[in-house]
């Protein structure tokens, strides 16, 4: 087994059987990202004492057989917007230089509780404000398909973290698509939990309406498994799952229109594989999804700037202009636009789940693009605004409608399949994504 290639789950049941012990593991992989050249692009720090340490208590209790978890003795990278003790934890900006935090957040305390062994820390889109992955202030992490292009964001490091092997499994958040953008770009598993499922105490926010914690990795078993670690839970049975007779639909509204060539081939691909597996397919429109999504710049600047506007307005120079000025848009919404606009999506919430009731998920392509290329992006203002919408646009109806959403890879680099299922219907979503995972391998 080439460890830097396994999926966490495969290396769970390694260091279980005997055959791999966890401080080598976790050894290979500090010695993997300390030789790699884009170490300093993918890595904000590498807890090399604390990452050996946790894993020396793990082979101890693997070797006594107390395992804690099923992820006992794994290394994991976090997004560098998770609190980690006595270690630096800016969210990609220097507007937090030099923020070290007296204690984890809640989730990478669960995590280490369950024996998960924290790697470090990895680059990230400015304060998590972008689809694209692009930091000129600090880093841009690699796209793993494409040298000269982003990774998408903002779980950007999370993203190429293990798309380059230098992580089993990444830990990201996704409040309009950054856990599942990345993902898609990076052909990985991105599976966005339903908001307030996970804590995000101890997480530097950017919209807590909507932010949410998950992982990015190489499998639906790592990804349930993870989830299950990082809230102290039993992981969701994946046996026996099956695509035969579940009724998906494929939103004809929005999602897919002006679809780039290789997304929209990657997707019918996928769509004729879910059938082959037994899946039902229909096409449907849903109206209230172009308003819900229209409604993002009302619903996310505003709160967001709430939370960072002291920070920010102490030193602006210090900020991607292009992170600012999304930023700065939400002082000049009124409260009373806010809170009607918030009412209206309750409202096409529930209309959307009754719309949809019938269906055991609503899938289309995770993005209608391929990563868009970085020196572009740098150069040309307009097109650094336009591409970052069109590159959330499909992800964040997920976050509107507030549900829960994975993304999986469909064989085309750089092109994800979307699964998306109602609030609360986790464990229903990843045993179907399961099914999924094994009809489109």
């Amino acid at each position: 087994m080439d460890w830097l290639r396994a999926t966490a789950a495969e290396l769970g049941q390694g260091i279980a059987a005997g055959s791999i012990d966890p401080v080598a593991l976790t050894q290979t992989y500090l010695d993997a990202i300390d030789a790699h050249p884009l170490r300093d692009r993918i890595y904000t720090q590498v807890t090399t004492e604390r990452a050996l340490a946790e894993a020396a208590a793990a082979a101890a209790r693997a070797k006594a057989g107390r395992r804690l978890s099923p992820l006992d003795g794994v290394p994991v990278s976090w997004k560098d917007l998770y609190d980690t003790a006595g270690v630096a934890t800016e969210a990609g900006t220097k507007l937090l230089a030099g923020r070290v935090p007296e204690r984890d957040a809640e989730v990478l305390r669960n995590a280490t509780a369950q024996g998960l062994v924290c790697l470090g820390k990895t680059h990230m889109s400015e304060i998590a404000f972008s689809g694209l992955g692009l930091n000129p202030v600090m880093e841009t992490p690699p796209c793993v398909n494409d040298a000269g292009a982003v990774p998408g964001g903002s779980s950007s490091g999370a993203a190429a973290s293990v798309a380059f092997g230098l992580a089993p499994v990444a830990i990201g958040s996704d409040t309009g698509g950054s856990i599942r953008i990345p993902s898609a770009w990076n052909d990985l598993v991105g599976f966005k939990p339903t908001h307030g499922r996970l804590s995000v105490e101890g997480v530097v926010p950017l919209c807590a309406s909507f932010d949410t914690v998950g992982p990015l990795c190489r499998s639906v078993a790592d990804a349930a498994l993870t989830i299950a670690a990082l809230e102290g839970s039993k992981p969701v049975d994946l046996t026996g799952a099956s695509l035969s007779g579940l009724r998906l639909l494929i939103l004809d509204t929005v999602a897919m229109d002006n679809l780039a060539p290789e997304p929209a081939a990657g997707f019918a691909s996928a769509v004729k594989r879910l059938e082959a597996a037994g899946a039902v397919l229909t096409h449907g429109a849903v109206s209230g999804v172009a308003e819900a999504i229209a409604m993002t710049p009302i619903l996310h600047a505003p709160e967001a700037y709430g939370w960072w506007r002291e920070i920010v307005e102490a030193a602006p120079e210090k900020m991607y202009h292009q992170i600012l000025d999304r930023l700065r848009s939400g002082r000049d919404v009124p409260a009373h636009v806010y809170i009607a606009t918030w009412n209206r999506l309750r409202e096409l919430r529930r209309e959307y789940l009754a719309a949809t009731a019938g269906y055991d998920a609503v899938i289309f392509p995770t993005a209608a693009i391929l990563p868009p290329q970085m020196e572009r992006l740098l150069n040309d203002d307009a097109y650094y605004k336009s591409i970052n919408l069109i590159a959330l646009r499909n992800t964040m109806i997920g976050n509107r409608m507030g549900l829960t959403s994975v993304s999986l890879p469909t064989g085309v680099p750089s092109c994800g399949i979307l699964f998306n299922a109602p609030p609360g219907a986790d464990a229903r979503l990843m045993r179907l994504a399961a099914a999924a995972e094994r009809a489109l391998a």
